[in-house]
């Protein structure tokens, strides 16, 4: 029992694996698939590279134009075969026909033309795009189905239409109107010829579309169009030269008064040489001779008239009663009339034709914008809104007399809403026969004598009222130095306007939605003139203290020589004023207190130099 014990315990011998056999085929028939498939890529590649090579230069298999074959073909050989093959050009005749007359024209006089050489082109294209898979597939394609070029014919239009332009230049004949005509006094009558005339372009239209088509020649009628002349009466033309140039015209008119002014004549040759005969068609179709007249030439004439003529609407001027509220005329008001010259030329031309042989003159009448009757309340005017007074004692007579010529033209003037205020639109020119004499004014840094001196006053009081009144001033032009007389009754510097025509004028706005009254009035015997604004309150201006700066004294005296003055005589012509630059703010309120300017008036005067004259040797002579 031991010893087989012991042998059962014995350890088990490991068991023996099996080995793992690969059949050697499923390598080997990979290989051989992989290596054949690279052998016929190769095949392939060197069949159709010796393919390419041998077309390189040629057109490829399968390839036709015209019916000729070009394959193997170089561009050169393929050119050459392909116009030997096109003979439509010199083959086909067109014959052009009118009537009894022709014209044969091959097709190729009339423009037709084969591109052998780029029709060649395009045949050679074709698998010679320059990359290889593509002229591959191109070549394959079009030895397998074939490829057809169309041929590359051209057609100038413009060649046929000159052969026809030549056809045409000996068939067309022009149709001859009828006409009426004028031959200095006489009348001259033309009647009608029927004309011919190729259609060119139907003709041209008809050719076109047999050659596009490319057919075998044959006729073509030409088309001819016959035009007839109008059926014109020219009777009734004729009859109304005859009456235009029967007599003068004889324009007339009178003035306001009835007196008779002119006659002006329009002469019988005047009326030959604007007279016109044209050609015009109905409203139904039908065609007649129109003769009529152009008067316009006359158009200058009347305006060179018409100044003496024409007479402007007066409006009025008034004064404001402060009792009633109303106002009253001071000077009435008067319509104008001015020449109307486009009526007056349509009477002339409507007189040309009548047996009427004198026309009136045509006028417009207006009336005045501010006529006799207008009222205060249709204008808005109801009360003092500003005013202004100066002074001028110490005055020459000259002086007081230019300051009330210049209040006198102002005094009564109304300004519309929005409408701007000129002082020399209602000043006038500053000449003798409006009334002005000589004084002093200030030229090229001098007082000397001019004529009008002491207007400017006028334009100061003007200029004062206005920027008290809070209207808006757009011109103003100070004084080179400061005036005395402008600062009398303690006035402050500063508040001055200079005028000169024409250059500088005095403006201002009525900026208000009120008509504006100025009153003006001069009194002698305080030596002072004021100006008086009314209308409706609807500004109200504080005007602070004048800020004066920049002090400067009046330079020393001079003297100059007087040949009329004897020894110890002396005449001052130039007064001594320091120079000062000053500044006078304002402040413009609406009626409900709100501020709506805020602006100043600012003025630099220069210190001026008191000149007197003396005896000449007088010892104070420099």
């Amino acid at each position: 029992m031991a010893s087989q014990s012991a042998q059962t315990s014995r350890p088990m011998p490991p068991r023996p694996r099996r080995e793992m056999r690969i059949n050697p085929w499923l390598i080997r028939l990979p290989v051989l698939f992989v290596t054949g498939t690279i052998l016929l890529v190769i095949v392939l590649a060197l069949f159709l590279l010796a393919y390419t090579m041998r077309f390189s230069d040629k057109v490829v298999p399968g390839v036709t134009a015209m019916g000729v074959n070009l394959t193997g073909l170089t561009q050169a050989q393929a050119e050459q075969a392909l116009a030997r093959e096109f003979q439509y050009d010199e083959s086909t005749v067109f014959t052009l026909r009118d009537g009894e007359q022709f014209w044969q024209l091959s097709a190729g006089e009339l423009g037709v033309e084969f591109n052998a050489d780029e029709t060649a082109a395009a045949a050679f294209a074709i698998g010679h795009d320059g990359a290889l898979a593509s002229d591959w597939a191109t070549q394959a394609q079009s030895w397998r189905d074939g490829v057809t070029v169309s041929p590359i014919i051209t057609y100038d239009e413009n060649v046929a239409l000159a052969k026809l332009n030549e056809i045409a230049a000996t068939i067309n004949q022009p149709m001859v109107e009828p006409d009426v005509s004028i031959n200095g006094l006489q009348i001259q009558v033309v009647d009608g010829q029927a004309g011919r005339m190729l259609n060119v372009s139907q003709t041209l239209n008809e050719l076109s579309q047999r050659i596009s088509r490319l057919e075998n020649g044959g006729e073509i009628p030409l088309v001819i169009e016959e035009i007839q002349p109008p059926n014109l009466s020219i009777a009734d033309s004729a009859a109304q030269i005859q009456m235009a140039l029967s007599s003068p015209l004889t324009l007339t008119a009178t003035d306001q008064l009835g007196n008779q002014l002119g006659p002006w004549t329009i002469s019988v040759d005047q009326i030959t040489q604007l007279l016109r005969v044209t050609q015009v068609t109905n409203t139904d179709g039908t065609e007649e001779y129109q003769v009529d007249i152009e008067m316009s030439a006359f158009e200058g004439v009347l305006m060179q008239l018409a100044p003496g003529l024409i007479t402007p609407a007066v409006d009025g001027r008034f004064e404001f009663d402060d009792a009633s509220g109303q106002l009253r005329v001071i000077e009435g008001s008067s319509s104008g009339r001015e020449l109307n010259v486009t009526e007056t030329l349509r009477r002339l031309e409507q007189s040309v034709f009548s047996e009427n042989r004198i026309v009136p003159m045509a006028f417009d009448y207006t009336l005045p914008r501010y006529h006799n009757q207008v009222t205060a309340a249709e204008l808005g005017i109801r009360e003092l809104v500003a005013e202004s007074t100066t002074y001028f004692d110490g005055s020459t007579t000259n002086r007081r007399t230019n300051i009330a010529v210049g209040v006198s033209k102002l005094n009564g003037v109304i300004i519309a809403p929005g409408e701007e205020f000129s002082f020399n639109y209602y000043l006038g020119e500053i000449e003798q026969e409006n009334g002005f004499v000589e004084g002093q004014v200030i030229f090229g840094g001098r007082t000397v004598n001019g004529l009008g001196g002491g207007i400017c006053q006028v334009s100061t009081t003007v200029f004062r009222a206005a920027f008290g009144g809070g209207f808006a001033i757009t011109e103003r032009n100070s004084h080179g130095y400061r005036v005395g007389y402008y600062e009398l009754g303690g006035a402050p510097p500063g508040l001055d306007a200079a005028i000169w025509q024409p250059e500088r004028d005095f403006k201002f706005q009525n900026n208000t939605p009120y008509h504006l009254l100025i009153e003006a009035t001069v009194f002698p015997s305080d030596n002072s003139l004021q100006f008086r604004f009314y209308s409706t309150k609807h500004w109200r201006a504080e005007l602070d203290d004048a800020i004066v700066k920049n002090l400067e004294p009046a330079p020393e005296p001079r003297y100059e020589a007087n040949r009329d003055l004897v020894a110890g005589q002396i005449l001052q012509v130039d007064y001594a004023a320091e120079g000062a630059d000053v500044t006078v703010y304002r402040t413009v309120y609406d009626m409900s207190g709100n501020v709506v300017v805020e602006d100043y008036a600012y003025t630099h005067y220069v210190p001026w130099q008191a000149i007197y004259q003396v005896a000449p040797g007088d010892q104070r002579l420099g």
